[in-house]
């Protein structure tokens, strides 16, 4: 970005996945950090637009009104000449689609940046190289648009802010104890069931939790009301299905106050990183290499095998053999490590 720019507002189009929007909140840093009297304003498709007003330096959370998959050239276009008059200096593209390139284009904003790809470099002013997006993190291709190219900023961790949301209120509305640790799994992976630990599994875990005297809690959206249904019959154990029940910010409120997180490399795994809670990651068909748990403390569990990571939606060979080999027990010692860790930081800092 150019650095004699200080002062007019960056538009930054953000992605639909929700991890990715966790993820963009380094950016938003990365750009306070060396832009600090330009204001930020997020536009993004409605699934991921609520996680933009968590991140702080957020002046704005713009409704895109498109989700993924949806080309909408016309309101796309509309959307961006509605932007005009705001005066923005800089856009930040972050999906590779051609259509995210369309609002800024059409807003005639002046710097247009963004990785090439779908043959949409006519549409910015700033194309760079994306060689490396099969191997850098996810969060760090992010972050280096905010810096000349060729120049990649330091990576900060994408934090969240807590949201406000009534605990009080959510507990009653959903019958909700507080009176045991609580233990939050999120079983969904939006991407596929390549990604997703199988629910059998997760209902061992739950076992081994509620066992062990922990409040077993399933968070999702409504894509997941099926597998976290099937979750709690297998358990057979007292569990809080909260799965197409909440909001995306009532989930991030009470994911918040969990004390450990177990979940697939998802969405939801990337905003309870963002919230600070000690987390234990399964990772199937994706890679712990590119999007890895950012939270301070965490744990990730995968096995080793000559086909993963493959990256795919589904299993190749219709084995998910990368995830059929993880046992709830693995999982529940990484879990009861992450949790001696806060325990030990948290008494730590009473005696000091």
């Amino acid at each position: 970005m150019r650095a004699t720019d200080t002062q007019s507002p960056i538009l930054l189009v953000g992605p639909s996945w929700v991890g990715d929007m966790v993820m963009a909140a380094s950016l938003v840093a990365a750009i306070r950090a060396r832009f600090p009297g330009r204001a930020v304003d997020v536009l993004a498709p409605p699934a991921a637009l609520p996680i933009a007003t968590l991140i702080e330096g957020v002046r704005n959370a713009i409704p895109l009104g498109f989700g993924h998959g949806q080309f909408g050239l016309a309101g796309r276009w509309k959307i961006g000449r509605s932007l005009k008059s705001a005066g923005y200096g800089t856009a930040i593209v972050l999906p590779r689609a051609f259509k995210a390139a369309i609002p800024p284009f059409a807003a005639r904003i002046p710097e247009r940046i963004g990785y090439a790809a779908e043959g949409r470099s006519i549409l910015l002013t700033d194309a760079r190289n994306d060689a490396d997006r099969r191997t850098a993190r996810t969060i760090d291709r992010f972050v280096a648009l905010a810096g000349p190219a060729g120049q990649s900023p330091a990576s900060p961790r994408p934090r969240l802010l807590q949201p406000d949301v009534d605990l009080t209120a959510l507990a009653d509305r959903f019958g909700l104890g507080n009176d045991r640790p609580v233990l939050g799994l999120c079983p969904g992976a939006e991407y596929g069931p390549a990604k997703q630990w199988p629910a059998a599994k997760f209902a061992a875990l739950a076992q081994l939790a509620e066992e062990a005297g922990y409040l077993v809690r399933l968070f999702g959206g409504p894509k997941d009301k099926t597998i976290s249904a099937e979750i709690a019959r297998l358990a057979g154990v007292p569990v809080d299905d909260l799965s197409g029940k909440t909001s995306l910010i009532e989930a991030a409120a009470l994911l918040g106050r969990c004390d450990a997180v177990v979940s697939n490399d998802s969405g939801l795994m990337h905003v309870a990183g963002a919230l600070d809670r000690p987390l234990v990651v399964v990772y199937g068909s994706s890679s712990e290499a590119m999007t890895p748990p950012t939270a301070p403390n965490a744990e990730v569990v995968s096995i080793e095998l000559s086909c993963r990571p493959c990256f795919k939606r589904e299993c190749p060979l219709g084995t998910l053999a990368c995830l059929e080999g993880i046992d709830a027990q693995r999982v529940f010692a990484a879990v009861q490590r992450v949790i001696a860790v806060a325990q030990a930081e948290a008494a730590g800092s009473i005696h000091r």
